[in-house]
């Protein structure tokens, strides 16, 4: 039986990691107790729910969804330390649904012979696929286990709505440059677990520097100062320059397929259509320094020139098209330049989305009536039995017609004068509604 209550120990189901053990530095300086914690005011601060849950001890299952390095393991094993409750840890990556069986099978004869209930931390819940999260439900439902699980990704896409009813989302941010300040500073300080033995000076500019680089990921920027400690040595004030070889190269948070991925295409959609070229840069070079697919986003653009800007400037889409064709020809990372002139154009654009709209509602009535009659004088004539039935009978070629414009209808008997598209007043689409406007009086 997997049972561990041990607070130092690793994520999800690791050993735990005592003082003056070889485990990473991370591992030695997680929290014991709920003062110690670092950051989530809103989850664990005066009213937030889980220290009214931990103070009140009694507690019910939830799932904690937030980045790495958040504290969602700490919380987890936090909250267990305040019940009187066996605290099982079983990771989705590694371990299946025979593994939650036995577990369950465990938590009963545990309960049946010492009256103690069971707290299950499952890490990486998401990686269950809905069928296999189905085997929480009617324990969770029983009260037999309190179940804490614990997600990187979206628990409404990747966590079964009924699970979700049973056992509410817990949102979890990345922790602050301040926060993760505070966590170095305990490091350097604390003897038993930390590095405080070693009388490193670590300046305000290095810590400041230190949790730049980690995103937001505690785990990260201890890492850092674990390395930077090795490379300086005992008894020495660590320097930038120590700090930067340390970082090496900083990897962005990002998940080609998860809500990185759509937060960010967000953000620079937003950008762009807000008409902040520099907002729509600073998001196109996140994206591409993170390693995504540079035709995705100049699909996206694409997609930005026909559904905001639309007819306000026609070039936009010829723009957005080229700049694809470009970093297929020129490839990384000259065509990335290609991709941030089409951003920068279209962020610059005059935008409307009556094109947009027009064309829903088109489409709309298109399917409400497809058994309209086409009125004969559009119809196509190539015999002459069609011509005999009268189609084409009566068309009037605009273009000879006085003013190009020929009073005929182009909509189907009962359909006259329904518009769909309507003009803006933004860019070229002000000259083409002053057009269109001037066509539909001479028609009438």
């Amino acid at each position: 039986m997997s049972e561990n209550r041990d607070l130092f120990g690793g994520g999800g189901a690791g050993s735990p990691a005592e003082p003056g053990s070889p485990a990473p530095l991370a591992a030695r300086m997680r929290p014991r107790m709920l003062d110690e914690f670092r950051g989530q005011t809103k989850v664990v601060g005066p009213e937030g729910p889980l220290r009214a849950m931990i103070e009140s001890g009694r507690i019910s299952s939830f799932i904690l969804w937030g980045p790495p390095g958040c504290g969602k393991t700490t919380l987890a094993r936090l909250v267990a330390a305040c019940a009187n409750a066996a605290f099982v840890s079983f990771s989705a990556v590694t371990e299946g649904v025979a593994r939650v069986r036995e577990i369950i099978a465990e938590a009963r004869t545990r309960r049946r012979a010492t009256g103690r209930g069971t707290i299950l931390f499952c890490d990486e819940i998401h990686r269950f696929n809905k069928a296999q999260q189905d085997a929480f439900l009617p324990v969770v439902e029983a009260g037999e286990i309190v179940l804490i699980g614990a997600t990187t990704e979206n628990p409404s896409f990747e966590v079964v709505r009924p699970l979700l009813s049973r056992a509410p989302v817990v949102v979890l941010e990345p922790l602050s440059p301040d926060e993760l300040a505070a966590v170095l500073r305990d490091a350097l300080s604390d003897p038993e677990r930390g590095l405080g033995a070693l009388e490193i000076q670590a300046p305000e500019e290095v810590l400041g520097r230190i949790a730049e680089a980690a995103d937001g990921d505690a785990r990260r920027a201890l890492g850092i100062l674990e390395r930077a400690v090795e490379l300086a040595g005992g008894g020495e004030t660590l320097t930038l320059k120590v700090v930067e070889t340390a970082i090496q190269r900083r990897f962005a948070v990002y998940d080609k397929s998860g809500d990185q991925h759509y937060d960010h295409i967000s953000a620079l959609h937003k950008s762009v259509r807000g008409g902040s070229p520099d907002a729509a840069l600073y998001w196109l070079g996140r994206m591409l320094d993170a390693g995504e697919d540079p035709m995705y986003i100049a699909r996206r653009l694409v997609r930005m020139a026909i559904e905001d800007i639309g007819l306000a400037d026609p070039g936009a889409l010829s723009v957005a098209v080229a700049a694809r064709d470009a970093f297929r020809f020129l490839g990384s990372p000259e065509g990335e330049l290609a991709l941030a002139q089409a951003a920068v154009y279209l962020a610059g654009s005059p935008k409307s989305n009556r094109l947009y709209k027009g064309w829903g509602r088109a489409l709309r009535r298109a399917r409400e009536t497809p058994g309209e009659a086409i009125p004969l004088h559009l119809r196509n004539a190539p015999t002459q039995l069609m011509k005999d039935l009268g189609h084409g009978r009566d068309y009037l070629y605009d273009p000879d017609q006085p003013g190009g414009v020929a009073r005929q209808q182009y909509l189907p008997a009962g359909m006259e004068g329904e518009e769909y598209y309507r003009p803006g007043d933004a860019g070229w689409e002000a000259e083409l509604g002053r057009r269109l406007a001037e066509w539909r009086r001479k028609r009438r």
